[in-house]
């Protein structure tokens, strides 16, 4: 039996020798798509390819793609809830965004705000835009954004779904290569079945997910 699927741990992993592209798993029960862990790229490359990102906080058109998140995430929200940009990258501007909303916020990177005194509490919210496609090992990462979120509190994920198997090996968001996990939107499904959450798409790209206020 191979590992098992670094998304939802279940090991009904398959190689995907049929996507076009060598290295490619997937798996049956929530339906992700992963490159060959031995192939993910170090701490160092990861670093090289982000600094290429141009993630201006003034830019209005960044903020109009980070609205696809922001605007149904906010009407979820009461004033003055408390947030987490995980991930945020060199220019948090969905931090910014929120905060000009009237939310306190806090921002983590492990490359560009690698302080750890904000994953030393828990929030009403938290955001991760176009982060999940990075992570080495999803289920841990899940599991940790569970716990620093609050009972009843909000994940908000951005992250380009992967669709039709066909158009994988052409697709844009796979041949960027910090990017080594693709969902679909029934991955979330599986993901927030695991850990008792509620899961909405509400535009496209976009789930919330909310942890239930009490464990019964």
């Amino acid at each position: 039996m191979g590992a098992p699927c670094p998304v939802c741990r279940d090991d009904t992993v398959r190689s995907r020798s049929d996507l076009g592209v060598p290295n490619y798993r997937s798996c049956a029960t929530c339906l992700a798509t992963f490159l060959d862990p031995a192939l993910r790229p170090t701490a160092e490359e990861e670093r090289a390819q982000y600094g290429h990102h141009e993630n201006d906080t003034a830019d209005p058109r960044y903020r109009r793609f980070l609205s696809r998140l922001a605007e149904p995430l906010m009407g979820k929200l009461s004033p003055g809830f408390e947030g987490l940009a995980d991930g945020c990258g060199p220019g948090p501007a969905l931090a910014a965004m929120l905060g000009e909303a009237g939310h306190r916020m806090e921002v983590y990177d492990p490359f560009f705000a690698p302080h750890t005194s904000p994953l030393e509490r828990t929030y009403d919210f938290i955001t991760c835009t176009e982060v999940a496609e990075h992570f080495h090992n999803p289920a841990v990462e899940f599991d940790r954004l569970d716990a620093l979120l609050r009972p009843g509190g909000w994940l908000g994920i951005m992250t380009c779904f992967q669709t039709d198997d066909c158009f994988f090996a052409d697709w844009h968001y796979r041949k960027d290569p910090t990017h080594v996990v693709f969902y679909r939107e029934a991955t979330f499904h599986v993901i927030s079945g695991q850990h008792g959450w509620t899961c909405e798409s509400p535009a496209k790209d976009v789930v919330l997910m909310q942890k239930p206020w009490s464990e019964s």
